[in-house]
């Protein structure tokens, strides 16, 4: 659900697109965000003709470059009113959204449709994440002896599992294709180098297409450091383990986020030991520190899994004539020699880089920041002197603001509305992330350092509750019972300041509290949701329920802050 406000058209000065009929009040949509965080005040009778702008509003409207002008003039006529560089979730977002806003619209893809996330990344990977909690199921003759159940020794036929992950990416790989082509959208064929205003080459032919808005949404790659060599056999990153070509005996992982946490529970369901590799001090860094305490011990420490953190890997060699892979170790701090790792395979976690080289970014006078492409709250791309690029749009792992699929498509969204004459901020700290583990791992908004940190600044209290899983029926007649719930508020005005769950189906569940965030419900209000019974998502009505908040309170809620 999204909050609307009907205001007359704002002042010219404003930016704002031709699609607006300037004889109309312009609809602004808000996602997250109430209109005072746009820059709005309230609206008495008086003013009802008029709109005060204030200075965050203001600041959004930073000038337009005019270092464009020195590459070309912007073209008179457009080939399309909306051109995508990048055909992943995030530009398949925004495409089918802007065929709904009337526009034509055409993406541009060098490699195949889906992007990351279908071909290797949260498609395949959950694929082989479904393989791992079968195999935990059946493995776990305590749990199945719990519940009656007798089942003969468990196997699992390698080709097959990787088959399974292989199929799943084609055939949502199709079913992305088949809608943006039943939906009149034109796949460019191609990699998209932008030669100056509102123009896009297609691929190394003399191909130029023109468009009145241009997004970029080209994603980004697995991170590789220093010293590492990949060689896609024996040191891999995520885009090599997908295919599952082998299952080693013993495999280092470099990163505890939430790829190598992904990966150490496949590894460990079909067989493997597992190393963790984790340059800061404990595993997990960014999790809630509480909620990754608890996975550590039920993800981790049970399973064939050791670590050792503190530590860098300076160099990685893969194994070759009959020699292991080696893995020379430094101590994160002091650079000193620490240790060295000879194992069957290593793969490496350390995170995703933004694939922008090559985008033809010097033409428009735009220079990224570590690979980034620097944008405003509004996804509008900033030159090198801090000006807008007029008409010209970045999404998802590209800009950096938040590497996940439906963050990007979201973003997606948010430009098109933008670009339909609907101005649309999007509040990130409503959008919910998860890890997909057995149990799962979900989270949305602070984490309790974090809102602990920001009340300090703003002069606020920070309250905190959760609730167990164990007190929950359908987790208990699953015999899944291990899990945490936990509310990070303000309870001076009920405010929903993060959520972070641990257990079963939580990123399922975890989407209740993303929308309330996004929608500015407070806890007071949400405590009067009703939950079938018994479901899981009692889970998240016990933890409303227990928060304290301070009766007879008038404290409006703190604006979310777009990042």
């Amino acid at each position: 659900m999204q909050a609307s406000l009907s205001l007359p058209t704002l002042s010219p000065t404003i930016p704002r697109s031709n699609y607006v009929v300037q004889s109309k009040p312009i609809n602004l949509r808000f996602c997250g965000l109430r209109r005072e965080a746009f820059g709005f005040s309230s609206l008495s009778h008086s003013d009802s003709h008029r709109v005060r702008v204030s200075a965050p509003l203001r600041s959004a409207t930073v000038s337009v470059s005019a270092s464009s002008s020195a590459n070309g003039s912007p073209p008179k006529s457009f080939d399309y009113d909306l051109l995508i560089i990048g055909a992943g979730v995030g530009g398949h977002g925004a495409a089918l959204h802007a065929v709904d806003k009337g526009l034509k619209t055409a993406i541009v893809e060098g490699d195949v449709v889906g992007g990351t996330c279908v071909n290797r990344g949260c498609v395949p990977s959950k694929a082989l994440l479904a393989v791992s909690g079968r195999m935990r199921e059946l493995q776990n003759e305590h749990h199945l002896k719990a519940l009656g159940l007798q089942v003969s020794a468990a196997g699992y036929d390698r080709q097959g599992v990787a088959d399974h992950a292989n199929n799943l990416a084609t055939k949502i790989r199709n079913s992305l294709t088949n809608s943006m082509n039943s939906l009149g959208v034109d796949i460019l064929t191609g990699v998209g180098t932008i030669l100056g205003p509102q123009k896009v080459q297609i691929g190394s032919s003399d191909k130029v297409v023109t468009a009145k808005n241009i997004i970029i949404a080209t994603g980004s790659v697995p991170f590789v450091p220093k010293g590492v060599e990949v060689d896609g056999k024996t040191v891999i990153t995520s885009d090599h383990a997908l295919k599952l070509e082998f299952v080693p005996e013993w495999i280092a992982i470099v990163g505890s986020g939430y790829i190598g946490l992904e990966f150490s529970d496949v590894y460990t369901a079909l067989g493997s030991e597992v190393t963790f590799i984790e340059a800061l001090d404990q595993l997990m860094p960014g999790f809630d520190p509480e909620i990754g305490k608890l996975a550590q011990r039920v993800l981790i420490n049970p399973r064939k899994i050791d670590y050792q953190t503190g530590v860098f890997a300076s160099k990685i060699t893969p194994a070759k004539d009959g020699k292991p892979v080696t893995i020379e170790l430094i101590d994160a701090k002091t650079k000193e020699p620490k240790d060295t790792l000879e194992v069957d395979a290593a793969l490496i976690a350390t995170g995703r880089a933004p694939f922008t080289q090559g985008l033809g970014l010097e033409n428009i006078d735009v220079v990224t920041q570590r690979g980034f492409i620097p944008v405003d709250e509004r996804m509008r791309v900033i030159d090198a002197n801090g000006n807008l690029v007029p008409h010209l749009f970045c999404i998802g792992d590209a800009n950096g603001k938040m590497m996940l699929a439906h963050a990007a498509s979201a973003q997606g969204i948010s430009v098109v509305e933008q670009v339909t004459g609907r101005d649309h901020v999007l509040n990130h700290l409503s959008i919910p992330a998860a890890c997909f583990t057995h149990p799962e791992i979900s989270m949305v908004g602070l984490t309790e350092p974090q809102a602990r940190e920001k009340a300090e600044k703003e002069g606020f209290e920070v309250s905190i509750a959760k609730t167990s899983f164990k007190a929950n029926t359908k987790a208990l007649a699953e015999n899944e019972g291990e899990g945490l719930a936990k509310l990070i508020y303000r309870p001076d005005n009920g405010e929903i300041l993060g959520v972070h769950i641990f257990g079963l189906h939580a990123a399922d569940l975890i989407h209740e509290a993303s929308n309330a965030i996004a929608l500015g419900t407070r806890i007071q209000d949400i405590k009067f949701a009703v939950h079938a019974h018994p479901t899981l998502s009692e889970v998240l009505d016990e933890l409303f329920k227990s928060a304290k908040v301070k009766e007879h309170v008038s404290s409006p809620l703190s604006e979310p802050v777009a990042v």
